[in-house]
C-alpha cells in the first residue's frame, strides 16, 4: 500500500487565489515558553484558502452547508485524469478523451501541479466541462487549482455541479500522481454553519 499526501502546506506566504493579501492565513502564539509553561498558536484562515473542501452554500443561498456532505462523498474510490496537456482551461471536448464513470470523484491533473501559475492564470473547469461532469453524475470533482473556475462571471462550474450535489475539492497537489484508480480521503474538519473547510487530502493505491 501506497499513500500519496496531495495538500498543499498552510504557511503565511503560500500560494493564494489571485495572490489577495486578505486571503493569506496569519499565525500568532497565544502562548509561548516566554510568557507561559506551553506553546499554543492561533490561526486566522480563510476557508478557501489551500487543500479545500467547498459545499453548495459556497455558491447557492438555499445550499447544502458543510455538515450536510456526507463522508461516503469524500472517502471513497477515486480516478486521477492526466490532463496536463489541456491549455487554460478544461473543457468538454479534453474530458470526451477520458473514461468516466457515473458516481465516480474525479480529480483533474493540470499545469497548475507543474508549473508556477497558481496565483496567475490557471487552469480552470469551464462551463462545458462542469456540464459534461454533472451529466455523467460523479458524486465529486476536484482540482490541482486554488479554485475550480478562474475568474467566471456568475461562476457558472461551480453552480452547475453543486445543483446536482457533486462536491468541489480545491488546491490539490497532483505532480506526482499518475493517472490512474486511487482510494481517496478527503475529509474537511469538522465546522457546522460554514460553506466549506480545510482538508488533508491523500491518495491510497493498493488498498
Amino acid at each position: 500500500m501506497k499513500i500519496y499526501d496531495i495538500s498543499m502546506d498552510i504557511y503565511h506566504d503560500m500560494p493564494v487565489y489571485k495572490g489577495k493579501t486578505e486571503k493569506r492565513p496569519l499565525f500568532s502564539a497565544d502562548s509561548d515558553y516566554r510568557t507561559g509553561s506551553v506553546y499554543e498558536t492561533r490561526v486566522e484562515i480563510n476557508m478557501h484558502t489551500g487543500t479545500h473542501l467547498d459545499s453548495p452554500y459556497h455558491m447557492l443561498e438555499d445550499g447544502e452547508k458543510l455538515e450536510s456532505i456526507s463522508l461516503d462523498k469524500v472517502i471513497t474510490r477515486c480516478t486521477v485524469l492526466d490532463l496536463t496537456d489541456a491549455n487554460d482551461k478544461i473543457s468538454k471536448a479534453d474530458l470526451e478523451r477520458k473514461n468516466i464513470k457515473e458516481s465516480d470523484f474525479i480529480l483533474l491533473k493540470t499545469k497548475n501541479s507543474h508549473e508556477d501559475i497558481l496565483e496567475g492564470d490557471f487552469i480552470y473547469l469551464d462551463k462545458s466541462g462542469a456540464e459534461y461532469l454533472r451529466d455523467k453524475k460523479i458524486k465529486g470533482v476536484g482540482i490541482d487549482a486554488l479554485g475550480i473556475e478562474r475568474n467566471q462571471p456568475d461562476h457558472p462550474a461551480h453552480k452547475i455541479l453543486f445543483k446536482e450535489g457533486i462536491v468541489v475539492l480545491e488546491g490539490l497537489r497532483l505532480s506526482g500522481i499518475e493517472e490512474g484508480e486511487y482510494f481517496l480521503f478527503a475529509a474537511p474538519i469538522k465546522l457546522k454553519n460554514v460553506e466549506a473547510a480545510p482538508v488533508r487530502a491523500v491518495l491510497v493505491k493498493g488498498l
